[in-house]
């Protein structure tokens, strides 16, 4: 399998990769078993980046150093993603940020909601994570995303959250609290570019939707 992942890493099947990721972790022992068990757990290779330490390590055969050997390829997978997001002005590099958006938050079992602080060239200067929740919602305050992008001294403003259903479509509840925040930045220079709403099944900009 090394000399198909060095020739041809794309062509690895998930299976495959998990299992090559758990042999570096587990020397000296048969990792397809418990790579195909971990995917049928957590619902593919997405689903099992972003599971949390605590219940990978529910998986039989499971220990700290191959669950360390997930959470570094997640995170390392992260830190490259979120480069490319840094590395232009926002607006101009939107698939690159839907790309990371998605391999970070779309199959959090949790809703989560995060706000990216923009300067006046719509550069990334701080991406934070305001709340999390349950599977169905995370609180969210006006004056928390107001107060902090004042702190930040952000030109702008873009918010995310995800959908633990998969499902992207925007609540009520949504639009009103986008709408709020937006009224509230402009009273102090504050622009709220999009409110990105993240699933398995996609993604909504509410503000390519007309909503805002």
């Amino acid at each position: 399998m090394r000399e198909r992942l060095f020739a041809d890493a794309d062509g690895l099947l998930d299976h495959e990769l998990v299992e090559y990721l758990l042999a570096v972790a587990i020397p000296r022992r048969d990792t397809k078993p418990l790579a195909k068990a971990l995917l049928k757990e957590f619902g593919g290779i997405g689903g099992l980046l972003t599971a949390s330490p605590e219940a990978i390590a529910q998986v039989k055969g499971m220990g700290d150093t191959s669950v360390a050997a997930i959470k570094i390829a997640h995170a390392a997978a992260l830190r490259l993603l979120r480069a490319e997001v840094a590395a232009k002005p926002v607006l101009a590099n939107w698939q690159a940020l839907l790309d990371y958006l998605r391999a970070d938050m779309a199959h959090h079992g949790n809703e989560r909601v995060r706000v990216l602080h923009l300067n006046t060239r719509n550069m990334l200067i701080r991406d934070e994570l305001m709340s999390e929740g349950s599977i169905d919602e995370a609180p969210v305050y006006v004056r928390e995303v107001i107060r902090r992008a004042m702190e930040l001294k952000s030109a702008a403003i873009i918010l995310v959250h995800n959908h633990p259903s998969g499902d992207p479509a925007p609540s009520r509840a949504d639009i009103d609290l986008t709408r709020s925040v937006i009224e509230a930045g402009k009273k102090l220079g504050i622009t709220v570019h999009d409110h990105i709403i993240i699933g398995t099944k996609g993604f909504t900009s509410l503000k390519g939707q007309g909503l805002i």
